[in-house]
């Protein structure tokens, strides 16, 4: 990573979590690098999506047949149904009343769309308690408990202190997976016995974090389908628990979602917030797929904004979400 994008990085996550980081010196405002990383990270999804996209904006014409080309790349792209109708049917009166003219006309004007309807307003996870609790809930394998790892270091470049609570006791492996990515993150862990009773590591997360000074609790929940009624049942016991260890706790329940899952996605978020009151998602996986209209989905029919995006293995694998530049790099004709 250049000088520069490690500076825009900075300034990104500062401003997702409500801090201020002033730059040092004079800097550009654009965030040139993290854009190009995300289009380098979205090359697979592009080459799905961009050649039908591009096919109905480089045509001379829009006509009917354009917007029913439109609506099926966008549910091939995991829009929904609701979202896609939206988007067409305002980019056809738009064309309707002349706003409208020309396919390139119409490509910016679709790119724009997508982004507010995806974030209406900028992504926060605004860390204005302290400690902040966040909670972290997802099905196996989604990619949460690396996304632990991956906030913490980003919270922990901001000059946070955090604690990181072990609250997949069900699987031992978990535990030690968790233990090698707070290592690799140089922030604190609280764990027990494989086991234990998860909301007792939270709590115990939460009293340590206040012993400490800590700025940021983080709390790992164990992995589980959305159909599971007695473990969704243990995410709301361990979700109450947080509430006695700490005021107004969880302050933020973050839910990820492997972007390579299509609407199943959807149908996690919805359950998932029958259990506890998700205020963003984190979409994993997105190098790896050409769903990545499963955040406009979420955003339209949950009313969930996606505040977190991930791809690969490494720290740095993890950025917040920007939806001019998600919506630019998935769907763009360019």
């Amino acid at each position: 990573m250049s000088e520069q994008e490690s500076r825009e990085a900075r300034e990104a996550w500062a401003e997702l979590f409500g801090l201020e980081v002033p730059p040092p010196g004079e800097e550009p405002k654009k965030r040139l690098g993290l854009f190009s990383r995300l289009k380098d990270n979205l090359s697979t999804p592009r080459q799905a999506i961009s050649p039908q996209i591009a096919g109905i904006f480089e045509g001379k014409l829009v006509d009917e047949e354009s917007w029913e080309d439109l609506e099926d790349a966008l549910m091939m792209a995991d829009c929904g149904v609701g979202a896609t109708t939206t988007l067409v049917d305002r980019l056809r009166e738009e064309s309707r009343q002349g706003k409208i003219v020309g396919a390139d006309q119409l490509s910016v004007r679709f790119t724009e769309l997508v982004s507010q309807e995806m974030a209406p307003e900028p992504a926060r996870i605004l860390l204005d308690q302290r400690p902040t609790v966040i909670m972290m809930v997802g099905v196996n394998g989604s990619g949460k408990t690396t996304t632990v790892g991956k906030l913490s270091h980003r919270l922990s470049e901001l000059g946070l202190q955090v604690v990181v609570g072990a609250a997949d006791t069900f699987r031992a492996a978990a535990i030690d997976q968790l233990a090698v990515w707070t290592e690799r993150a140089g922030v604190q862990l609280v764990r027990q016995a494989p086991g234990a009773d998860p909301g007792a590591v939270a709590y115990d997360a939460v009293v340590a974090a206040n012993s400490r000074g800590a700025d940021v609790v983080i709390v790992d929940t164990a992995g589980r389908l959305q159909t599971q009624k007695n473990l969704m049942r243990e995410l709301e016991k361990v979700a109450g628990v947080l509430g006695k260890a700490q005021e107004g706790a969880p302050h933020h329940v973050l839910l990820t979602l492997d972007a390579t899952t299509g609407q199943n996605g959807l149908s996690q978020a919805r359950l998932f917030g029958e259990a506890v009151d998700i205020d963003g998602v984190v979409l994993t996986k997105i190098d790896g797929t050409a769903r990545g209209g499963i955040a406009v989905a979420i955003r339209s029919e949950l009313g969930i904004p996606v505040k977190l995006v991930g791809s690969g293995e490494t720290l740095e694998d993890l950025q917040p979400f920007d939806a001019a530049a998600f919506a630019e790099a998935i769907f763009s004709s360019d």
